[in-house]
């Protein structure tokens, strides 16, 4: 029996499975009554002994609470999208496909005429649809953002993340580059000593309140893994906590580990 050489592209590829986190209705209203009711002050006194306070610790401690109380307002999803899957094809247009393959299994012919109207008036409906917010994409000039997604949609842009170098050499390699400026230096580091009079920088809640509030959403999130829309949206709920860590973190000149780790990851 002869095998065709032609192999849909659905069977070619495997269906890429992608988990997602949602915020549903009123999760940042939650966000905020959760840390409204929260006392800041136990986190410090846990991290405190002979009256040193542990920066590592409390800021550990912090961010580690408000970590958990964003994974417990917000919702996972497994998303799985695949390879013959069109972007004007919604939710809707899936379901319909997979009821007329199942009226067509079955042998219903009534269920499968119903079915095929339905589906083509849902396709009809779905592709200006999707021409709509394309064209949503371009109206604001101002917006390169926008702009740079709808140019994505059109040409099906997919950023391809180049594979990393596994030679074990690369980080000394990398270090003997850097260092190459201190090679020659013989002058031994000394560390200054601030004078007497002189005042440790000091932040105000206001400050701090205020930065928070102009937290661009749409970056990623740093090392502590707290997203923007968190800090911008609970400022009000954030800036004492936030503010006393700070201050810690400037008297101590000790900047905690969470707050400086860094992941090294290759551009695409």
């Amino acid at each position: 029996m002869l095998i065709p050489a032609y192999r849909p592209i659905v069977r070619r590829s495997k269906p890429l499975l992608k988990q997602v986190r949602t915020w549903p209705a009123g999760a940042i209203s939650a966000l905020q009554d959760c840390f409204e009711q929260k006392t800041w002050i136990t986190f410090k006194e846990a991290a405190t002994d002979g009256g040193t306070v542990n920066l590592e610790e409390y800021t550990a401690s912090v961010t580690g609470y408000i970590s958990k109380c964003i994974d417990d307002v917000i919702v996972s999803k497994t998303i799985t999208t695949r390879p013959n899957q069109k972007p004007w094809m919604p939710a809707e247009v899936r379901m319909l496909l997979r009821t007329r393959d199942s009226a067509f299994r079955t042998g219903d012919r009534e269920a499968l005429r119903k079915t095929r109207a339905k589906l083509s008036r849902a396709i009809r409906e779905s592709k200006p649809a999707h021409a709509q917010r394309i064209h949503g994409h371009f109206k604001d000039t101002g917006d390169t953002r926008r702009m740079w997604e709808g140019i994505q949609a059109i040409t099906n842009y997919r950023k391809t993340s180049p594979s990393c170098d596994s030679d074990a050499t690369l980080p000394d390699a990398l270090n003997d580059f850097y260092a190459r400026f201190e090679a020659q230096n013989n002058v031994a580091a000394e560390k200054s000593i601030p004078p007497q009079n002189d005042q440790v920088l000091c932040l105000t809640a206001a400050d701090v309140r205020r930065t928070l509030r102009g937290v661009n959403p749409q970056k990623a999130a740093g090392p502590d893994n707290i997203p923007g829309r968190v800090l911008r949206e609970c400022a009000d709920q954030l800036a004492d906590v936030l503010t006393d860590i700070f201050n810690i973190s400037l008297s101590c000149t000790v900047v905690p580990t969470c707050f400086k780790t860094t992941n090294h990851r290759p551009c695409a």
